[in-house]
């Protein structure tokens, strides 16, 4: 009951190929890779969509807002 072997994996491959067909595979491929590209397409948007308060151009320095003493 240990790991499967290269052997194991070939076999699940082919039945999987002979349900499913090397197109439709290919497909889901395909639209996985899409929405991954997507996605780190929508979180590179959200960086730079940041307000410019949140942006730190150096990190050795810190912003901090002052208040007077009334």
């Amino acid at each position: 009951m240990g790991s499967l072997s290269i052997w194991h994996w070939l076999i699940v491959l082919v039945v999987v190929m002979l349900i499913f067909g090397t197109k439709k595979l290919g497909n889901v491929g395909s639209d996985l890779g899409k929405a991954v590209k997507g996605f780190k397409d929508g979180m590179k948007g959200e960086e730079e969509n940041a307000p410019a308060s949140q942006k730190v151009a150096d990190k050795s320095t810190i912003d901090v807002e002052t208040k007077e003493k009334s």
